[in-house]
C-alpha cells in the first residue's frame, strides 16, 4: 500500500512564496510518476506540474509555467513543489499524487495513489 504526505500548505500574501513536500511510504518508488493537482472551491480538480522519478521529463500547467517548480528526491520518496509569485487565484486545495505506471500524463485518472492534500491560502 501507497501512502501519500503533504505538507507545507498555509496562508501567505500574494507575491510570496510557499514549498509543498510529498513525502511517500510504503513500497519503492522506482519508475513512478509524481504530480502535483489542486481543486479550488466549487471547481474541478486541475493538473499543476509532474516529474518522472528519474526527472527526465517534468510539465507544468500554463497558469503556473514560470513560477513553480517541481522537483524530487529518490532516495527519501519525497517530491516537492515550490511556488513563488504567488497569487490569490492559486488559493486551492493541493494534492499531491502517483502513477505507478510511471507515465508521461496530466491526466488526473492516470494517477492511482493520492496524498490527502494540503490547503494554500493566497491573500490579495
Amino acid at each position: 500500500q501507497v501512502q501519500l504526505i503533504e505538507s507545507g500548505g498555509g496562508l501567505v500574501q500574494a507575491g510570496g512564496s510557499l514549498r509543498l513536500v510529498c513525502v511517500g511510504s510504503g513500497r519503492t518508488f522506482s519508475g513512478y510518476t509524481m504530480g502535483w493537482f489542486r481543486q479550488a472551491p466549487g471547481k474541478e480538480r486541475e493538473f499543476v506540474a509532474a516529474i518522472t522519478w528519474s526527472g527526465y521529463w517534468t510539465s507544468y500547467a500554463d497558469s503556473v509555467k514560470g513560477r513553480f517548480t517541481i522537483s524530487g528526491d529518490n532516495a527519501k520518496k519525497t517530491a516537492f513543489l515550490q511556488m513563488n509569485s504567488l497569487k490569490p487565484e492559486d488559493t486551492a486545495v493541493y494534492y499531491c499524487a502517483a502513477d505507478s505506471l510511471g507515465r508521461t500524463s496530466t491526466h488526473l485518472n492516470d494517477y492511482d495513489f493520492w496524498g490527502q492534500g494540503t490547503q494554500v491560502t493566497v491573500s490579495s
